[in-house]
């Protein structure tokens, strides 16, 4: 495994990280493992030198974050592991259930904690840009949770690179704690944060965290052309409808042809093309079958040529902005 300083920051990180929103409570996705099913990725996880670890407060409605604590609690001491999570999606009701107000931040912070079963987040990362909030508000915030030793450092997520900046600048300003990190929308089919964003944040010192960097399995074959899903998550995963369209099978395609001539698997080359990207330090993978784990970790050691890179990013046709 190979490790990373995340940004300019200090803190150093797998070249991997292993997205827990695949581990929790599969209520509301039928493809999410419960924590007895997610033991035995997050031991080949931690056996293979991962130590950066990514859930949310939403996902599996906090399960999740339950499932990582107490997995990470068997298996690693907690010097060992970075664990991130975030805020902003609405876990309660009400207008203050959900954003990035002071209050919500202090609420969802504690909660957090408390499903996480630790003192303290390496990473606390806002899930997306609340319009409704004064920027001072939301980072005058994150800096306290900082100051208050509940969370190391703070990231941001899916956003316009304007917001990004004026957020950081609101940072800056203040004194406070400014975004070590950016998890965006980012692999072979969706390219448009290469525009501003990735720009931003190679120029600033921010590492980029790519969340679907298999474009939610398409560029690892769970779909085709004609319709035919081959998973459950395919069959199941309506946010890929949204993203995507027939017209990304062109990519793909690239994608399928070169892993045949390299003798790997599509997860492999595709991986291997965003691990080759500028600013990118540790793309968030997910893994519910034990292929999922192993083709990640044998992207680390697949280099592509420059006539490869090439080929692979030609075919790519502009996208609406998707995913903030």
């Amino acid at each position: 495994m190979d490790y990373v300083q995340l940004g300019e920051s200090g803190l150093n990180v797998s070249r991997l990280c292993l997205g827990m929103m695949s581990y929790g409570d599969h209520s509301d996705r039928p493809w999410v493992l419960d924590t007895d099913a997610a033991r035995p990725f997050v031991a080949a996880a931690l056996e293979a030198g991962i130590t950066f670890f990514d859930t949310a407060d939403t996902y599996s409605a906090g399960q999740s974050e339950v499932t990582t604590g107490r997995l990470l609690r068997e298996m690693a001491t907690r010097e060992e592991v970075v664990v991130a999570t975030k805020v902003f999606m609405p876990m309660s009701k009400g207008n203050n259930g959900w954003g990035l107000s002071r209050k919500h931040i202090f609420d969802a912070i504690d909660a957090s904690l408390t499903r996480l079963n630790m003192d303290y987040v390496d990473l606390y990362q806002i899930h997306r840009f609340d319009p409704r909030v004064p920027v001072e508000e939301t980072m005058g915030a994150l800096n306290e949770v900082v100051r208050s030793g509940k969370a190391r450092y703070i990231g941001a997520s899916s956003m316009a690179a304007w917001q990004f900046q004026k957020m950081q600048f609101a940072a800056e300003r203040a004194g406070g704690a400014r975004f070590i990190s950016m998890q965006n929308h980012y692999n072979l089919i969706y390219r448009e944060e290469e525009r501003e964003m990735i720009p931003l944040c190679i120029d600033s010192g921010v590492g980029v965290i790519p969340w679907s960097p298999l474009a939610r399995g398409m560029l690892a074959g769970n779909r085709d052309r004609g319709g035919v899903r081959s998973t459950t998550r395919a069959e199941t995963d309506g946010f890929a409808d949204v993203l995507y369209t027939d017209d990304d099978f062109a990519v793909v395609d690239v994608v399928v042809d070169l892993a045949a001539r390299r003798g790997v698997p599509a997860a492999q080359v595709a991986l291997a093309w965003l691990l080759a990207q500028p600013g990118v330090s540790a793309p968030i993978i997910g893994a519910t079958k034990p292929h999922h784990l192993s083709d990640a970790i044998a992207a680390l050691d697949l280099t592509l040529t420059s006539e490869e890179l090439q080929a692979l990013a030609a075919p790519y046709l502009p996208h609406r902005v998707l995913g903030h």
